[in-house]
């Protein structure tokens, strides 16, 4: 192993530790923020928070296409060392996103607005409530979307310390708003999403400031650079599509939930979205510090270490997010009942299906960065944007002909073990990419460890009966055993290898 391989892989290593103490605080302040508001709010302006503030999320169609072509283009000219032609990206991305800011804004509050007061299954009475919460949500997604640029560049140079701070900040903030919630003698559901624009602020403005006193290409211009702005708009242009299939299988299956169902069971779905959201954001402080890597590599031409980083990226992050996964599948009721004490309807169901379905969809994301780091990227968006939209059409149809709402995520589950599998196909045209050795190394060894660890939490619940002392001990013996065949089935002899000399490094053995 060369002195920059090694280096390298410190500097994943100390990243993603401190991502992983920025995902703990945001993780237990959120966990707990959410129940609070859950019942300061009540159900009902539970699920007309999530539902509205979908129809804003449905803009990140537009938005989040931009975003990936901003955070490739500046990983990939930092690591071509290119230092004008960075601060040439950076100015340029901000120009655009200025724009979309003030596109989202206008269709937000035409479209947007009709479809909330004319199509949308909300009580009433609380039709004025929800026309704020549009308003503002519409606020904050624009306030976060300027920011991008700012956080593309920190994610790029690889400081991820100042996400760690920021988010202590941020989970304060969010503590605030919680006894806000609480005590506020106005309408709390209006309080509740103007507070979110003011952090919105609090939080974007701090990252600008640290960007501009570190990084100078952070410092904007305004710069019109049509070969940039030609590059970026045509990989966006693409991204838009492979964005437009996330979305409308999230934020547009959370309408569809609404119409057919109600709030009350958006609420639910909700509840899932917290919960998945709280266990990937343990396995994206991994990929977040893996990406920037990922793109580097391919920028200056060292392939093989970029696909060996795809493989172990894709293997380690199914085991991060599985270890913590296994103890919520098994004792989802347990622990929601602990949780939120009132636990909505199909709530249950939702968190154990949405969980199976993150499981299968982060084995692709490392191979995802890769494909996108080589800025060709039409053939890719082609196929897995035309089979990964189908869960939204197929979705209508299940619900149309009286499926249950949980259909939903079945659906989910069925059509992106689809895409993985053409994901693979096309990097192999695209990057040469040796997918038996990734059959082998990452998808055969996860099916074997998930099975093996499984079998002992399974008959250990059904034999024992549900009580504080059975979870305690079930998510302990998930842990143990996930553990123990992620290290006998799951790992290499050199894998195995470097993480004993690590422990004992740190153990002084």
């Amino acid at each position: 192993m060369s002195e920059e391989t090694k280096y390298n892989n410190k500097q994943i290593a100390k990243n993603t530790l401190f991502l992983y103490f920025r995902t703990l605080v945001i993780m237990l302040v959120s966990l707990y923020t959410s129940r609070v508001i859950l019942n300061a709010l009540g159900v009902e302006d539970y699920g007309i928070y999530n539902v509205v503030g979908g129809v804003v999320a449905m803009f990140t169609v537009i938005s989040g296409a931009l975003s990936n072509a901003i955070s490739r283009f500046i990983t990939f000219e930092l690591g071509k060392g290119k230092s004008y032609k960075l601060s040439v990206v950076f100015s340029t991305s901000v120009n655009v996103q200025f724009v979309i800011s003030l596109i989202v804004i206008l269709i937000g509050e035409i479209v947007g607005l009709w479809f909330l007061n004319y199509k949308m299954n909300v009580p009433l009475e609380r039709l004025t409530a929800a026309n704020w919460v549009l308003h503002c949500s519409l606020l904050t997604f624009c306030i976060n979307l300027i920011s991008v640029p700012y956080n593309a560049c920190i994610i790029a140079h690889e400081k991820m310390d100042i996400f760690a701070y920021v988010s202590i900040f941020e989970a304060i903030l969010k503590l605030l708003i919680c006894y806000l919630i609480i005590i506020t003698p106005w309408d709390k559901l209006v309080f509740y999403a103007i507070l979110h624009v003011v952090v919105a602020i609090l939080i974007r403005l701090t990252y600008s400031l640290y960007c501009r006193k570190h990084f100078e290409e952070s410092r904007y211009h305004f710069i019109f650079d049509k070969q940039t702005m030609k590059e970026m708009t045509g990989f966006a242009g693409w991204s838009f599509f492979t964005n437009s299939a996330y979305v409308f299988n999230t934020q547009g299956v959370n309408l569809l939930i609404n119409i057919f169902f109600g709030v009350a069971v958006n609420a639910a779905r909700g509840i899932a979205t917290q919960v998945e959201a709280a266990v990937m954001q343990l396995v994206n402080s991994f990929t977040t510090a893996l990406n920037p890597q990922i793109t580097k590599n391919y920028a200056v031409g060292k392939n093989n270490e970029m696909k060996s980083l795809v493989c172990r990226g894709a293997k380690f992050s199914y085991y991060l997010l599985f270890i913590f996964s296994l103890p919520v599948i098994m004792e989802t009721e347990s622990l929601l009942t602990i949780w939120l004490k009132v636990v909505p309807p199909h709530a249950v169901n939702f968190v154990r299906l949405a969980i199976v379905a993150a499981l299968i969809n982060i084995i692709g994301k490392t191979g995802y960065t890769a494909c996108m780091a080589t800025g060709n990227i039409r053939r890719y968006v082609l196929w897995v944007t035309t089979i990964g939209v189908l869960a939204f059409p197929l979705t209508w149809i299940a619900f149309v002909m009286g499926a249950p709402s949980e259909a939903t995520y079945v659906v989910f589950i069925v059509v992106y073990s689809v895409v993985e599998a053409v994901r693979l196909w096309i990097m192999r045209g695209l990057l040469n990419f040796p997918v038996g050795k990734f059959f082998k190394e990452v998808i055969i060894r996860i099916l074997v460890v998930t099975i093996f660890s499984v079998i002992i939490p399974v008959v250990f619940v059904q034999c024992v009966k549900e009580s504080i002392l059975r979870t305690l001990c079930s998510v302990a013996i998930c842990l143990v055993c996930s553990m123990i065949s992620i290290v006998i089935f799951g790992l290499t002899a050199d894998e195995r290898k470097q993480i004993l000399i690590i422990a004992r490094n740190k153990l002084h053995v």
